[in-house]
């Protein structure tokens, strides 16, 4: 073992070594070395915050005249030789208590799980504007006010993430997830119980707020139990979950609406969803961050030797509200403002959720007002959107065939940028679709499947950008992708609340045909995106004060596979053209359909 300038020398950016790189626990526990620049001291500093300090400061001993009597005539005991001894750690990196560590069954039960709740919360969103005009109706109030109820539920998706994501990284995962779940479930039986407006809307918005838990929390979950190369999969799982749940609930929520149940049995199903989930939060997920699983180990070990002693990094965390708000509450907030990668990607990303809660509206103009649909039927077009999702999804599969085989010829050290191609593809196919929509569901002398059928590209679009940005995101700020969700979600969830409120009017007063336009148009200046960050990309994330990853792995790395990338083709992302963009992309697509997966 290095003496301890040796081993803070060794963390020095010029000395990282490709097959034998320093631990998180390594860098966490160094003294600074001279030679590391203020970023590098940053990085540590960002390892220390999640390790030790995410809602608070470690506890360090009170002055001698601050302390409390021991009680029962007894002096103080000594103290702990070398407290350092006393903290547990895993074994090593096949220890079967880490999470990555465990079997891909018990993965995919709790995989299963997370995608079930989430698709329970993003279900809740959009099921209540099927029942918009009973409830208009029934209160006597308008529709533009009826709306509120998506409007404030999806608000509160951007309120949550100030709460729970900073709770998941304190008490871990399970338990501020299952706290959220029930919180929602009970909000919503309120919902189906108001007697008036005020009532109504105020359940909804906490109902959205406590249903935010799965948003902010299931992508930090999977990156605690997957590796790079199968994080993709599960975050595709997350993705289809997130939109499938909106698209599912148009036709659903109004065939109920119809029925002799009414618009109220909506809010009653979906309630019956969030408590199904509790059951399975309580019964069946396991704890799968990392500090709170050494917490349990610790505490295990407590009973087993009697040695009080025994504890993890985590037991050390003191809740202090300053610390809660700096590191915290501002923390995503800061990220967002001061992180172009993350400013820029949920900009794109809140767009695109905006479109979604926006054809919610879009929708019943074309086929309930324009084909004179009724409530159920005309919801049935939002199939097509479903069947572009898992096109989409089966688009990603490939790709990440593809990226465990760049995955390999890297020794696993993972490229962010490589995340991005295939979002230049979904945008061309978002794009498209959007102007489709427009100029074939403004007349009723234009067949109803022409429309339903522009949903394949928009919903294709919509699940790709989603998806491997939240990819590229969870590979640049690995350690902290709670927080970076938080900030995401944020800002998304605010611009997707909004969107709902004017949609039915901007397609009824600009015509179907121009605001589909209007809408295409903004969604092909913000193609350009990730093809930046392709170019960009590692030059920001080397001045970022949030990114884990040294510099020096992307810069070993790009030189040992310049021979795979000259047979590949690499995209040329400082050529920003739409056609360059094209070009590139059609050949991650042909790449992806003849590379084997790795075996």
């Amino acid at each position: 073992m290095p003496s301890p300038p040796e081993r803070a020398s060794s963390l020095s950016p010029a000395s990282f070594d490709l097959e034998e790189a320093p631990t998180f626990e390594d860098i966490r526990s160094e003294p600074v070395s001279r030679r590391q620049t203020n970023i590098d001291l940053a990085r540590v500093e960002s390892l220390r915050l999640t390790h030790r300090s995410t809602v608070g400061s470690s506890a360090g001993p009170a002055p001698r005249e601050e302390w409390l009597p021991f009680g029962d005539g007894k002096d103080y005991p000594p103290l702990l030789p070398d407290p350092e001894k006393y903290v547990v750690g895993f074994i090593g990196v096949d220890d079967p208590m880490h999470p990555q560590n465990w079997s891909m069954s018990k993965k995919v039960l709790l995989s299963v799980i997370l995608a079930y709740i989430t698709f329970t919360a993003s279900f809740a969103s959009a099921i209540f504007s099927s029942a918009i005009g009973a409830i208009a109706e029934k209160f006597s109030i308008s529709i533009e006010v009826a709306t509120l109820g998506v409007t404030l539920y999806v608000l509160g998706f951007s309120a949550g993430p100030t709460i729970w994501a900073p709770a998941s990284e304190l008490i871990g995962r399970r338990w501020p997830i299952t706290i959220g779940m029930i919180g929602y479930s009970i909000f919503t039986i309120g919902t189906a119980t108001a007697k008036d407006t005020q009532t109504l809307f105020i359940t909804r918005f906490f109902a959205g707020l406590f249903a935010a838990s799965p948003f902010a929390i299931v992508p930090a979950a999977f990156a605690d139990m997957y590796n790079n190369s199968q994080r993709g999969i599960a975050i595709a799982m997350f993705a289809m979950a997130v939109f499938v749940g909106p698209f599912a609930s148009p036709f659903t929520g109004g065939f109920i609406t119809m029925s002799y149940l009414g618009w109220r049995w909506t809010m009653y199903i979906s309630a019956i969803m969030g408590f199904f989930g509790v059951v399975l939060l309580i019964f069946f997920y396991k704890e799968t961050y990392a500090p709170v699983v050494l917490m349990e180990k610790a505490a295990m070990l407590r009973r087993q030797t009697h040695n009080w002693g025994i504890h993890a990094k985590q037991d050390e965390v003191e809740l202090d509200l300053n610390d809660l708000i700096t590191n915290n509450f501002s923390r995503p907030i800061r990220m967002l403002l001061t992180e172009p990668i993350v400013f820029l990607i949920t900009i794109y990303m809140s767009f695109i959720y905006g479109i979604l809660y926006a054809l919610l509206g879009a929708y019943p103009v074309v086929f309930q007002r324009t084909h004179r649909m009724n409530l159920g039927v005309g919801g049935l077009p939002f199939i097509g959107l479903i069947l572009g999702e898992f096109a989409g999804g089966v688009y990603s599969l490939i790709g990440a065939k593809y990226y465990a085989h760049k995955l390999h010829n890297n020794n696993d050290i993972p490229i962010p940028e490589w995340r991005l191609p295939p979002a230049i593809v979904g945008g061309i196919a978002f794009t498209i679709g959007l102007f489709w929509y427009g100029w074939t569901g403004w007349t009723r002398s234009i067949h109803w499947m022409a429309p339903t059928a522009s949903g394949v590209f928009t919903g294709f679009g919509i699940y790709v950008i989603f998806l491997q940005c939240f990819n590229y995101l969870i590979d640049s700020y690995l350690q902290f992708a709670a927080s970076v969700f938080a900030a995401n979600t944020i800002l998304r969830s605010a611009v997707g609340a909004g969107f709902p409120l004017f949609s039915r009017q901007l397609f009824t007063n600009l015509g179907v045909q121009w605001a589909g336009t209007l809408l295409g148009c903004l969604a092909l200046i913000m193609i350009p995106i990730p093809l930046a960050f392709i170019k960009l990309g590692p030059r920001l994330r080397r001045r970022s004060r949030f990114a884990p990853s040294p510099v020096v792995f992307e810069e070993k790395s790009e030189a040992k596979n310049a021979k795979m990338r000259q047979r590949e083709g690499k995209l040329r992302a400082s050529k920003f053209t739409y056609l360059n963009g094209f070009s590139a992309s059609a050949r991650f697509f042909w790449i992806s359909l003849t590379i084997p997966p790795r075996r």
